[in-house]
Parts: C-alpha cells; structure tokens; sequence
C-alpha cells in the first residue's frame, strides 16, 4: 500500500507541468542587457538645471523745436499795436538703459506622465524645500526624446522642450522681499 501511494505521488508530480520562473524582475524592459533607463509612465529621471539668461536693453529719445513771432508796430486803426518778437523753444532728451542677469542651476526628480505617438515623454515634477518656515519650490513640465536620456538617467534642461520652470518660494522671508501696499499702490500711480 505504500509503495501504490508512492507511485501515485510520484505520478502526479511527474504530470504536472513545470513552470519556469525567472530570477530577475524586468520592469518592463526588454532585454538583460537593455539599460535602465526612463521610457514608460510613471518611470523617474532627473532634469539637471543649468540656465541662465541675460537681457540687455539701451534707449535714447531726443525732440526739440523753436519758433520765433515777430510783429511790426500797427497802422491806422491799429497804430495802438507796438512793435514786438517773442520766440519760444522746447527740447526734451531721455537715456535708459537696463541689464538684466539671471543664472540658475539644480536638479529636480521628474516623472514620466505621457508618453507621445513619436516616443518622445512629457514630464513633470515639483520639488518642495523648507528652510527656516520658509518655502522654495522648483516646478517643471516639458517634453524630452528619449535619446537625450544619458546612462545615469539624467537630462540637461536645454534638452527639455516646450520647458517650463517655475522657482517660487514663500514664507516671511519671502514676504519681507515683497514691497509694501502703498509702495505698490505708489508705483502703479506713478
């Protein structure tokens, strides 16, 4: 009886069909060999942060004009009229100029939100720092092709299309920056 139950045993592990099950989790890539880099939805990568920007602007205005009257002494009925001249002139001259610099550097994590028709992705990330109460808050949103991701799954921010990057900060520190309401209420009067 044991040897019929241990035949049956073993028949029934024998007839059962064996399943392969891999030792590597895959993620959704393709290949062992295929880097690790973003190219799905809700895949991460990092944006690195180097812009900067430089606006120049120089103007010059320049107007003036004259004008001279001059009127000989009345005759007739008008002998009253004495003999007069009166000349006027008027100028007007502005110079301006403005320089404006701005440089900004940092990375920022990213999450892939779409993936378009032509393999390009659109990402978008917000990265929060508190400091002291006070608040500052980097936002990002562009597209970027895949080919720009580098091995480290990284990508520069000149690489990012239709790019926008917000920095923003609040908290007291950033209140005090701010002008006052009567100096607002001052600078749109005048």
């Amino acid at each position: 009886m044991k040897f019929l139950i241990a035949a049956l045993s073993a028949l029934l592990i024998l007839s059962a069909p064996a399943q392969a099950k891999s030792l590597w989790v895959d993620n959704g890539y393709t290949s062992l060999y295929s880097d690790k880099k973003a190219r799905n939805v809700g895949d991460i990568l990092t944006i690195v942060i180097n812009e900067s920007t430089t606006q120049s602007a120089t103007k010059s205005r320049s107007n003036s004009k004259s004008g001279n009257v001059s009127v000989g002494t009345g005759t007739g009925i008008f002998d009253f009229i004495k003999a007069f001249s009166a000349s006027g002139s008027d100028s007007f001259n502005a110079n301006g100029s403005a320089t404006d610099t701005s440089r900004y550097s940092g990375q920022i994590t990213v999450t892939v939100v779409e993936v378009l028709p032509n393999d390009n992705m659109v990402v978008e990330g917000v990265q929060s720092i508190w400091q002291n109460r006070d608040e500052h808050k980097i936002t990002l949103r562009g597209i970027i092709r895949r080919d720009d991701v580098t091995l480290n799954n990284t990508v520069p921010s000149t690489k990012v299309a239709d790019a926008s990057i917000k920095f923003d900060g609040k908290g007291p520190l950033n209140a005090k920056q701010r002008q006052g309401i009567i100096t607002q209420l001052f600078n749109f009067l005048f």
